[in-house]
């Protein structure tokens, strides 16, 4: 696998310019668009799910917090001239309502609170783990997410998708509140799967049902051994008495075993309750070491140095004190013993091994339990949007301003961004925002209702940039969604996805 981080700061030719607030009103009638040419790729199937699951479940998520945002950070520097692209609708204004409401009103309120529906993707590049932003979105099985198409596409993958994709709303700290949500299929323009255009830099992936913890049991080994579920196992101390009763009723399988933690002490040659201990020594220790007939401790031992020969990855990672050489082409390593004489304490201590299986429930599909935001493409720019994310890196100057645990917002009207050739972007559209790295897939959301939560997404973060180059992240970018972007939406919205959890608890193995 040949991959690549992002880079997902604007070059010099990002622009940050304002336009005059042209209103424009949500209407219900969607128009009839050509179809685009867009890219689909499986993300997983049922029995791929499960391993993904398990993951980012196992060891109680660790992977999940070892994910750092996903970009590559490159410092902009000098002045960028205000000016605008091609950003602009090609066909009538539509519109689809969030899940569960006919339409939102937007509203003024101090505090702005967050919508439930926005957390976090992860995936992985090689062998490490990352994250972006993303929202649950309106759907006809409520099973379906917007983020960023960088979070979900990559041309120099095999599939052209990232791997280990699963989606958790509301995601803190290896916390998921709401379950975990595996992506099963992804969609996004063909442009920018196949050419990296960012005038199409968006995705909408379909994700399987939640999966939740339900509980862990002990287990006997026999179960242990046929699970095929994350499980695990660890050591407890026991009382002589427990060990000999399990041992009575379970016999040869009894789970438990016995260690001798007593203590040692070197005791002179001759002492009549030492006994005979031995141990590796380096050739020149044996050299000087008395002959086995002399009775003194660490003499040498009276059988004779071993050699062994090995192969060459052996020889080469060996660092014991065994004598290596090469001896007529042949790698071999000769190990040298002394004996001497110890009193030992014995102190016996018994332990039982415990198995334990951790069992899923269906969480449920995603809309279902955290809502969906609706869906709105063909606005007049210049209209106000909050844009919801996760930034963490820091800014070009070096200023930590986020951690990346908690979501953040702006607000603003939208403007026209200036080509940024680098990325082929020439229509998209812009935010004055100080959101860094890990922002990106974030939903930007047109008449939001902070009452209810809700509104539509008319974005999603792309691209960064430091608009006055000093130092700090300005304003962000969006592609603007226009009528092939709703109808590449459309195709994913109607697709159903299932769960992957079976009865038993266990995530199902066959696809």
């Amino acid at each position: 696998m040949n991959t690549r981080v992002k880079r997902l700061a604007l070059p010099l030719g990002g622009a940050i310019a304002a336009t005059s607030m042209i209103g424009a009103t949500l209407v219900t009638s969607a128009n009839a668009a050509a179809a685009p040419a867009k890219k689909t790729v499986s993300l997983a199937s049922a029995s791929e799910a499960k391993k993904i699951s398990n993951y980012w479940t196992a060891n109680g998520g660790a992977n999940l917090k070892a994910a750092t945002q996903y970009t590559e950070d490159s410092q902009v520097s000098g002045k960028v001239k205000l000016g605008g692209g091609d950003a602009a609708p090609d066909g009538k204004a539509g519109v689809v309502p969030p899940i569960g409401q006919e339409k939102v009103t937007p509203t003024k309120v101090k505090n702005v609170n967050l919508p439930k529906t926005i957390g976090k993707v992860f995936f992985t590049v090689g062998d490490k783990e990352y994250w972006c932003s993303a929202s649950s979105i309106q759907s006809k099985y409520h099973n379906l997410v917007s983020t960023a198409g960088h979070c979900v596409f990559d041309e120099g993958i095999q599939n052209g998708a990232l791997d280990n994709w699963v989606f958790i709303p509301g995601y803190y700290q290896g916390k998921a509140p709401w379950g975990i949500y595996v992506g099963k299929a992804a969609y996004t323009h063909y442009d920018f799967a196949v050419y990296e255009d960012f005038d199409s830099d968006y995705a909408f992936v379909t994700v399987y049902n939640g999966i939740a913890v339900g509980g862990e049991k002990e287990v006997t080994k026999k179960t242990y051994d046929a699970w095929n579920g994350e499980k695990y196992s660890h050591d407890v101390e026991i009382t002589e008495k427990e060990y000999n009763k399990l041992k009575d009723e379970y016999g040869p399988d009894a789970p438990v075993f016995v260690k001798d933690a007593g203590t040692e002490k070197v005791v002179p040659w001759d002492s009549k309750d030492g006994q005979i201990a031995e141990k590796e020594v380096t050739k020149d220790e044996y050299a000087a070491a008395p002959d086995a007939d002399k009775p003194v401790n660490f003499h040498k031992s009276p059988k004779p140095p071993k050699e062994e020969i090995v192969d060459e990855e052996t020889y080469n990672k060996y660092s014991g004190p065994g004598y290596k050489q090469i001896k007529d082409h042949a790698y071999t390593i000769t190990h040298y013993y002394v004996e001497y004489k110890v009193q030992k304490t014995p102190s016996l201590k018994y332990y039982k091994t415990i198995y334990v299986i951790r069992y899923f429930k269906d969480a449920g599909r995603l809309g279902d339990n955290v809502g969906g935001q609706g869906f709105t493409w063909n606005q007049k720019i210049g209209q106000p949007v909050y844009i919801f994310g996760y930034p963490a890196a820091p800014h070009p100057d070096g200023d930590q301003a986020f951690t990346g645990y908690t979501p953040k917002w702006c607000y603003g009207k939208t403007f026209a961004a200036k080509p940024a050739a680098a990325f082929k972007a020439e229509a998209q559209i812009g935010l004055k925002c100080s959101m860094t790295a890990g922002s990106s897939g974030g939903p930007w959301l047109l008449k939001y209702s902070s009452t209810k939560r809700l509104g539509y997404v008319n974005g999603v973060t792309s691209l960064i940039g430091d608009a006055d180059a000093n130092g700090r992240i300005d304003f962000s970018t969006s592609p603007y969604f226009d009528s092939e972007t709703y109808a590449i939406y459309k195709s994913a919205a109607n697709l159903w996805s299932g769960s992957i959890v079976a009865k038993d608890g266990s995530l199902v193995t066959k696809a």
